[in-house]
This record gives C-alpha cells, structure tokens and sequence, in this order.
C-alpha cells in the first residue's frame, strides 16, 4: 500500500545533562536496522535560559520506504490507549494535514513508544491531502486506515 504521507520531520534536544548517544539511540528505535544508516540528523546548537547548552537534532525523512517503517513501527509499537487518546483527543494533534506526536525520550530507550509531553521526541508526519473539506476528517482517517487510532 503507498502511504498517502508526503514527510516525516523528527527532532529531539539533548540537554547538558543527558548522553548524546543514548537519546540518539531513543530516536532511532523509530527506524527498522535497515535504515537507521539512511536517517541524517542535523545538528545545532542553541542555550537555554540560564546559559546551559542544549543541542537540537532534527531529521526530515522523504524516502518512501524509510516512511513505511516508521508508520509500521509506530502502528504496532504505540498502545492502544495511546491510540485511543489520538482519535478521542484529535483537535490536540492534528493541524492543517499534519499529525504531531510526542514521543518519551526515557521509553524509546527501553525499546517502547509511547506518548510524553515533557522533553519529547518530536513527530510530525505530513500527508498528501488535496480534498477541499476538513483536513482534519482526512487525516483522522487515515491515521485509523494505517494503524495509528483505532
């Protein structure tokens, strides 16, 4: 099946006191082996309020197949309550045609996907939607046909 997505944006910052590597390895636990090669994250350099540095990771991903392997590891990794509360809570994650998550940075490193509002993993996944009706009712539902709501 082609998904109907035209990207995928991921980003992270890694404060001072976190491990690089070890956040780095949390957001690759969205890509399947194969691919994590494939996925380059630009890095920058920003300070926080009180001077501290943090760095700022962002990938955007075009490549169709790398796509198929998020959607699918995000489809049979999210629970379902965190799927339900998409769906239920819709007006919170979606805008225009894009779905954004919020992913736990502490999680992904053991191997889960679940979702976190404090110091996330960023998602935003972009479709292709040229209805002129509500964005919105679109990508609800094609986030309920690919696996991401019930």
């Amino acid at each position: 099946m082609k998904l109907p997505i035209a990207n995928i944006n991921i980003r992270f910052s890694v404060h001072a006191t976190e491990d690089p590597e070890k956040v780095k390895e949390a957001a690759n636990y969205l890509f399947s082996p194969d691919h994590i090669e494939d996925v380059i994250f630009k890095k920058k350099a920003l300070k926080g309020h009180y001077g501290n540095p943090i760095s700022l990771f962002e990938a955007q991903i075009r490549d169709s197949r790398i796509i198929k392997a998020v959607v699918e590891n995000l489809s049979s990794s999210l629970c379902q309550s965190d799927k339900e509360r998409i769906a239920r809570e819709s007006i919170l994650f979606i805008e225009k045609n894009s779905l954004y998550l919020r992913l736990d940075k502490q999680a992904a490193f053991r191997g889960e996907l679940k979702l976190q509002r404090a110091d996330p993993i960023y998602i935003r996944i972009q479709f292709k939607i040229h209805s002129k009706k509500s964005r919105t009712d679109d990508v609800v539902e094609i986030c309920r046909d690919i696996g991401l709501t019930p």
